[in-house]
């Protein structure tokens, strides 16, 4: 049975979580839930003035999905803490992962940020890094990673997981299948990692497992080339990653979201994206800057999913591992 085109429109916009300017409720957001039917919204330290401000922003945020008819939205936001952290005092300031030693700072962590980000309306978090940085000096994660050893990182990653979706936020591991090797930032330019999978499975994919068992309400892929695994495609975008190895070999079935389609390291055009993104099962394209590209994702995911019966059902089945999380933790 084919989609209706309505809800071929509202089956894309789910897939799609998306940035905006302004730090209250406006014409802009209102396009994109109303005739986007974004399924998520992330907010940055540019949306943010106080509390009080960011909690009216995301009620009118939720209270026009609703009205719209639409489910409610992922707020999303990255609160590490270090040098990845969104909100400024008077939240409370964590130095971030390197500095959590044992599982009663990561419990803290976890505790502290997942009230705060609920109390003003978040509900996901995209934390923590699960990366292994080791004795790996020039890591382009080494000021963001837990300490030590792939043990440390799956024991700590995995509290701080449990901590935050206890107390009814969403967590995001991120980056799979790791970037702790690489020296090269994504944003800027295409990490390559030319590690094969046994060496990957004994030092890098071990928290992403534990994640998995965990529970983990997302899963990040990052914008890198894993030639050893797939020569054609990076982590993000890659069949092969994401599908067989995520989704297969790990057995995950939450969501997968992809990192920033902004980012230097995505040379790929929007067409492309979409259609890969679709191939590989991947849940939840993020694009973290408003303008065209947003709008042309939903239009790109729309077109792909009528004109083939394979890209329908990977659409659908996204929507179903969405709402999935939905009902869990927005309790719908």
């Amino acid at each position: 049975m084919t989609f209706h085109p309505e809800d071929i429109r509202k089956t894309a916009g789910q897939k799609i979580m998306a940035g905006f300017t302004g730090t209250e409720f406006n014409t802009d957001i209102e396009y994109l839930i109303k005739e986007l039917h974004v399924g998520g919204l992330i907010l940055f330290s540019r949306n943010v003035e106080s509390p009080e401000q960011l909690f009216e922003l995301c009620r009118k945020i939720m209270d026009c999905a609703i009205q719209n008819g639409s489910p409610p939205v992922f707020i999303s936001i990255d609160q590490e803490g270090g040098p990845v952290a969104r909100l400024k005092p008077p939240f409370t300031v964590f130095p971030g992962n390197p500095s959590i030693k044992t599982e009663e700072q990561a419990d803290r962590y976890a505790r502290t940020v997942s009230r705060e980000l609920k109390s003003v309306g978040f509900n996901m978090n995209l934390a923590p890094v699960l990366d292994v940085v080791g004795d790996i000096e020039d890591s382009v994660m080494k000021d963001r990673a837990f300490e030590k050893d792939t043990a440390t990182v799956s024991r700590l990653g995995c509290r701080v997981i449990t901590g935050m979706q206890q107390n009814g936020i969403m967590a995001v591991g991120k980056h799979f299948p790791g970037i702790g090797r690489s020296s090269v930032d994504s944003h800027f330019n295409l990490p390559v990692v030319d590690a094969d999978l046994q060496s990957l499975f004994s030092r890098d994919l071990p928290p992403f497992r534990e994640a998995v068992k965990a529970g983990a309400a997302g899963i990040m892929p990052g914008h890198i080339l894993y030639p050893q695994l797939d020569p054609h495609w990076q982590a993000s975008l890659s069949e092969v990653i994401i599908k067989e190895l995520l989704r297969d070999t790990l057995g995950y079935n939450g969501l997968v979201i992809t990192d920033d389609l902004d980012m230097k390291a995505v040379t790929h055009d929007i067409d492309t994206c979409a259609e890969r993104i679709l191939v590989s099962g991947t849940d939840i394209a993020l694009i973290c800057h408003p303008g065209p590209d947003i709008e042309h994702m939903f239009r790109s995911f729309c077109s792909l999913m009528e004109s083939s019966r394979e890209h329908e059902n990977s659409g659908r089945a996204s929507v179903s591992r969405i709402m999935t999380a939905k009902k869990k933790y927005l309790k719908i």
